[in-house]
């Protein structure tokens, strides 16, 4: 038992201790008595010179002769004093081995009682470990069951809760707002970068609490704490596809007949064109990129996954991309002479009916989420980018693509015809009242029977007719998808020259983005849509009859925590807006009494 040889050693070790003081004690004797020895040699020499030496010679010798004998004597008595203390050693580490002997039979008895417990603790475990197991695992399926059901009456309820949120949310027209946190990334490895990994100022300090809230939570500046809600909150951890799902329903509503618009906002840095457009992987599998794409292609292709659905050329599809560049519109999808995509600058007007509107504006056919991305890639090359100390490639523009979708409803056409046709019977229409006494074909077709002659049907007939004829204005709806610029702090972007009218550019127009939603939240008479070519391009989406859906991209860190607190207001003051409810378009049945 290796527990008992321990001990023993120890014992041993202090024996052995014990043992060697006295060898040493006992040495120490010897040397004494080697020390009086020489002393007596010694004293016999001083004898013979006091016998040669004088008197006092020999009255010096006797004197210190005696002093030496005190020495002896002290001597003596140091030793006799040591051996009494090696005695007393002697008795204690006796002592001491009886105590050990009796510490060791009681620990083997007290292991002998141990041994014995843990063995008929063993037998009755194995005589109700079965029972108890088969408890243990009816109990854990019973939990289990348990659980999963109240997910899923947790998950049935939050869809309710979100379709009636989202109800309300469309019954008093506010906006709807999405929150997405990026993860933690690394710095480029530039001069002058704000920070590394394992600086405090990469401690995350914005976080998504829950599927509707985000939490600021910095304790170096207390009063910044806040929670702030909206519709969806996506953190680090969501996909691109987690993204999309939230906003896919919108697409529904576009071939419903609303308007609809997408807007990503946030600091520069924060993810916007990544969730917007997606993110370019090095491995070209179609897996992955899927994986990144953007809202931007899921929704087109969403779109034509829904019109596909539809019956034949019901539906057409026209797409245009502009850029806000400098408080500038410019239509990226415009041609010069030879043929190249150039930038041409357009000019944004209100119509007589408030809505507005960009003249000479170039369209494209698009028949398939291939031809949007097409487009889109050859147009991404004009959009205005610069590298800044925060971002490598900044996008320095706001980006808005813009599918208009032109449906034409046969469902319409038919229910028209029908209650024409029911109207001419409840007159009493004849057939021969379908023809005109002008028609060439009359007098040989009025002989013939009605069913024998090709233009016996008033829609088959190639005369002029008394009947009413029916015509369709087309629904054409907008999807707007727009990546913001990025709003920063220019002593933290580190842009200089040309490049500080740029971010002042696209602050100033942020900034109107801002006042045109507080002066909708406070229901001002007046909406300045006119302090920026940005805000008077999205008039329709910001204050009209779209639904609109703002993408907030902020970022977690401790360095950006100023902007992203911009962010989350602005949002905030968003979710506060109540407009108008988004109106439908309806197809319109015009009947002509020719």
């Amino acid at each position: 038992m290796p527990l008992f040889i321990n001990r023993d050693q120890i014992f041993a070790h202090q024996v052995h201790l014990l043992e060697h003081k006295l060898r040493s004690k006992e040495e120490h004797i010897l040397e004494l008595e080697t020390e009086n020895a020489l002393l007596h040699l010694r004293l016999a020499e001083c004898f013979g010179k006091l016998r040669r030496g004088r008197n006092e010679e020999i009255h010096a010798q006797r004197q210190k002769h005696q002093h030496q004998r005190k020495l002896q004597k002290s001597t003596f008595a140091a030793l006799s004093k040591l051996l009494s203390e090696v005695q007393v050693l002697k008795q204690d580490s006796r002592g001491i081995f009886t105590v050990y002997m009796g510490f060791a039979k009681e620990l083997e008895d007290q292991s002998k009682q141990l041994f014995e417990c843990v063995g008929t603790a063993r037998n009755t475990i194995q005589d109700h470990q079965s029972n108890d197991i088969q408890k243990f695992q009816a109990r854990l399926a019973a939990l289990e069951h348990s659980l999963q059901e109240e997910k899923q009456r947790c998950r049935e309820e939050r869809q309710k809760r979100m379709l009636l949120h989202n109800s309300l949310i469309e019954l008093r027209g506010n906006i709807r707002v999405h929150c997405r946190v990026r993860p933690i990334l690394p710095f480029y490895d530039r001069p002058g970068s704000p920070t590394t990994y394992g600086s405090s100022l990469c401690e995350a300090v914005v976080q998504a609490i829950n599927d509707d809230s985000v939490l600021v939570n910095c304790a170096k500046s207390p009063a910044m704490n806040k929670i702030f809600e909206f519709e969806r909150v996506h953190g680090p951890e969501d996909s691109q596809e987690t993204v999309f799902e939230e906003v896919k329903a919108l697409l529904t509503s576009l071939l419903d007949g609303y308007n609809v618009c997408i807007m990503a906002y946030g600091q520069t840095g924060s993810g916007k064109t990544h969730t917007m457009i997606g993110s370019q992987s090095e491995e070209p599998t179609a897996a992955v990129q899927d994986f990144q794409q953007g809202i931007i292609p899921k929704a087109a292709t969403e779109l034509f996954k829904l019109i596909s659905e539809k019956p034949a050329d019901s539906h057409t599809v026209e797409m245009s991309v502009v850029e806000v560049y400098n408080n500038e519109v410019l239509d990226l999808l415009a041609r010069d002479e030879d043929g190249a995509a150039v930038g041409v600058k357009r000019e944004v007007i209100t119509t007589s009916t408030g809505t507005s509107e960009v003249p000479c504006l170039t369209y494209k056919f698009v028949r398939s989420s291939a031809e949007v991305m097409q487009l889109i890639n050859s147009v991404l090359k004009l959009r205005a980018h610069s590298p800044t100390l925060v971002h490598m490639d900044s996008s320095r523009s706001h980006f808005i693509v813009t599918l208009t979708v032109t449906s034409k409803s046969p469902d319409a056409l038919a229910l028209a015809c029908k209650l024409q046709n029911a109207r001419q019977e409840v007159r009493g229409v004849s057939q021969k009242e379908w023809w005109s006494p002008r028609c060439r074909r009359a007098a040989s077709l009025r002989s013939s029977s009605p069913t024998s002659s090709p233009c016996h049907s008033p829609c088959h007939s190639p005369c002029p007719s008394p009947r009413p004829s029916i015509t369709q204005t087309p629904l054409k709806t907008k999807l707007q998808l727009v990546d913001l610029a990025g709003s920063e702090c220019v002593g933290m972007s580190g842009v200089t020259g040309a490049a500080l009218w740029e971010s002042s550019c696209i602050n100033r127009s942020l900034s109107a983005l801002s006042d045109v939603l507080g002066a909708l939240a406070e229901q001002r008479p007046h909406v300045p849509y006119r302090n920026s070519k940005l805000t008077h391009l999205l008039q329709d989406a910001i204050g009209g009859d779209a639904k609109l859906l703002i993408l907030l991209c902020v970022s977690p860190t401790q360095h950006f925590l100023t902007e992203s607190l911009q962010s989350l207001g602005f949002g905030a003051r968003a979710r506060q807006v109540q407009r108008e409810p988004p109106c439908r378009k309806n197809t319109t049945l015009k009947i002509n009494q020719n």
